[in-house]
């Protein structure tokens, strides 16, 4: 157990150079956006403690962690620049299909399956939306996130991603409706947020149906 707190009080203590380097990576992707430092650390520290409580091993904690520094970025550039920028969603697709081998279930074919089947659907949808409403309604970025998703979390949690996102989504829409009116309806929304929040659950929790975490409790 001093194992474990030792590493805990060290994840802390790297929240706040991760955050910092956070905060300029998204300015950067973000083209110059105000980035708060602070909220930047605090996010990571909170991301750090929550997956040390959940994850059965410190190498998962460590690999949580690394993901948590991907999914804040990337949620802070598309909530500022509406954008999921490439440097970071194929890398993180590539993570999610090394880590699949690593895995208990040791699944990389099914993660694989997996990523291709959500950027396809996701892809699909983005097709007839525009096709349907002559505008952009998912980008080519939250494509490539769905990919990310099937690779670090395999198929079997995809319709959970995408249920998790759309209900963070509504959300979103319904706090803007209730502080700007009806306006706020027709405002697009940076929905890569909500998958890399969906994104985070699943993998530290699992499907709802498991009911637990994807992995061996500690």
């Amino acid at each position: 157990m001093i194992g474990h707190w030792t590493i805990l009080a060290g994840a802390l203590a790297a929240s706040a150079p991760a955050g910092y380097a956070a905060a300029l990576a998204a300015r950067w992707l973000a083209d110059d956006a105000r980035i708060p430092v602070a909220a930047m650390i605090a996010l990571l520290a909170g991301a750090f403690v929550w997956s040390w409580f959940v994850m059965p091993d410190l190498a998962l904690v460590a690999l949580s962690c690394a993901l948590a520094w991907a999914l804040i970025v990337l949620g802070a550039v598309d909530a500022l620049a509406f954008r999921l920028p490439d440097i970071l969603t194929l890398p993180l697709i590539a993570a999610g299909l090394a880590t699949a081998q690593w895995l208990p279930q040791h699944d990389l074919l099914g993660h694989s399956l997996a990523a291709l089947i959500a950027i396809g659907a996701f892809f699909a949808i983005a097709a007839f939306y525009q096709r349907a409403r002559g505008r952009e309604g998912l980008g080519m970025g939250d494509v490539k996130l769905a990919g990310a998703a099937g690779a670090w979390l395999g198929w079997q949690a995809l319709p959970y991603v995408v249920l998790l996102a759309c209900a963070a989504g509504l959300v979103w829409i319904g706090v803007g409706a209730m502080r700007r009116g009806r306006e706020a309806l027709g405002e697009r929304i940076p929905f890569g947020v909500a998958l890399c929040l969906a994104i985070w659950i699943v993998w530290l929790y699992g499907p709802p149906d498991a009911f637990g975490p994807l992995f061996y409790s500690r």
